[in-house]
């Protein structure tokens, strides 16, 4: 095959088979395809779009560029992925939590993307913590604690690698099909007999408008389903940040009080809940979702998942007894400040991104890929929609490096929150379950 005839059928609009897509992905993989081909058919992707069999074709084809996991266990193998948001900490909650109910867990997640956080470096902000496995390390894993959550590596999924790279800097990255592609090949190749997905929508999302979010959800579950994993999208309120903290180790103190029970956050307790109660139902592990989520419940309530989530830690390098000692593990920042309301009245709109952009100008994200990160920095005890404030009332706290950090971050803040005379309609959590 030539990867100029695939480029040309794609351009003049024409739909490529399931043999092409994975000679052009195997060739990403193997560096038969060039930078230049991986662009144009990324930017003909974009303009014309795969199809529906397309975009499973592709999935496929990702997944089977690299190496592929496959399991032997006793019980379900299960994931759940996030598009993407400010404050959402839920896979720290709900991968001890899965494990607890009898789930195994091999989470292949990511760094913070653009202003969104990452799972992988509010991990990284425990001290010791390994975000690489090999292959026998994480099937070992695995086996002795249910749960890891890592990185992925050159030989996952090592077309998608490519490919990313290429459309970060061809303005391809908001392609459906290619988005749909990235996250799943990912995902996919870990050996998922089932996958919950929570496709996130609002002013903290990749995707701001339901539409979008919905046309997303929707490619993901048929690409999902059509490469024989079980799946199911929740699209899910980012209008506000999910927890009261945005920023790493921060995120990870909100985890730490949930999982202990010292302090919860609703919001971020009930969609933990609601995804994990779909996931246990997608596994066989649950008679449906209510019955899950009274599963996730009580390993949260009993302590089983932070019992989990410790023996995690410790067995990616991290302390020992975290569980029992957090506060004391965690980095803190040298500088806080509290960020004084503009006028009285109530909360109305929440600029999530520029709450994300506001954390990265801290330190506490990436402008560029090899940025390093401060994980001690960020926002907690953010104001929420629906909330009456004045001048003496603080909108969040800042944790900075420094007091001219702080006070650049106070104008960002007090920009980020929209002040009316009266209160909105409260924003719903869950607003659509996909199936299809």
């Amino acid at each position: 095959m030539d990867a100029r005839a695939i480029i040309a059928t794609l351009r003049a609009g024409g739909q490529l088979s399931a043999s092409e897509l994975n000679w052009f992905a195997h060739g990403l993989a193997d560096g038969t395809v060039s930078d230049a081909q991986a662009g144009a058919f990324a930017m003909a992707v974009c303009f014309n779009g795969l199809g529906d069999e397309g975009a499973v074709a592709l999935t496929r084809a990702m997944r089977d560029s690299g190496q592929t996991m496959s399991w032997d266990l006793p019980g379900p193998v299960i994931d759940k992925h996030s598009t993407g948001g400010i404050g959402d900490c839920t896979s720290l909650l709900l991968a001890p939590a899965l494990a607890a109910c009898g789930a195994y867990v091999p989470m292949i997640s990511g760094k913070g993307l653009g202003h969104t956080g990452g799972t992988l470096d509010k991990l990284e902000s425990i001290p010791g913590f390994r975000i690489h496995l090999n292959l026998p390390q994480l099937q070992r894993q695995i086996r002795d604690v249910h749960c890891a959550i890592v990185a992925t590596n050159e030989t996952i999924a090592p077309a998608d690698a490519r490919l990313y790279a290429v459309r970060d800097v061809t303005a391809t990255i908001s392609s459906i099909d290619l988005i749909t592609a990235s996250i799943l090949s990912k995902k996919l190749a870990a050996g998922l007999e089932a996958l919950v997905l929570d496709v996130k929508v609002g002013s903290g999302a990749f995707m701001k408008t339901m539409p979008e979010a919905t046309a997303l959800a929707q490619a993901l579950v048929k690409a999902a389903q059509g490469a024989g994993c079980m799946t199911t999208a929740f699209i899910t309120d980012m209008s506000q940040p999910l927890a009261t903290a945005a920023g790493n180790a921060l995120e990870v103190i909100e985890v730490m009080e949930t999982l202990t029970g010292s302090s919860i956050n609703l919001a971020l307790w009930d969609l933990t809940i609601a995804l994990g109660g779909e996931a246990l139902a997608l596994g066989g592990l649950a008679a449906d979702a209510n019955d899950g989520a009274a599963r996730i419940v009580n390993a949260l309530e009993t302590g089983a998942a932070a019992e989990v989530f410790g023996r995690m830690i410790a067995a990616q390098g991290g302390p020992t007894d975290f569980v029992e000692r957090w506060p004391d593990r965690l980095p803190s920042a040298p500088v806080l400040v509290d960020v004084p309301c503009l006028k009285s009245g109530f909360i109305t709109a929440i600029d999530g991104q520029a709450l994300g952009l506001a954390v990265i100008g801290l330190g506490g994200g990436r402008y560029h890929a090899n940025d390093k990160i401060n994980p001690s920095v960020g926002l907690s005890d953010m104001a929420a929609l629906g909330e009456e404030c004045d001048p003496d009332v603080s909108l969040c706290q800042i944790h900075a490096a420094s007091l001219a950090d702080a006070e650049a971050a106070i104008l960002a803040v007090q920009a980020a929150f929209e002040i009316s005379d009266a209160p909105p309609v409260d924003p719903e959590l869950i607003y659509k379950r996909i199936t299809k």
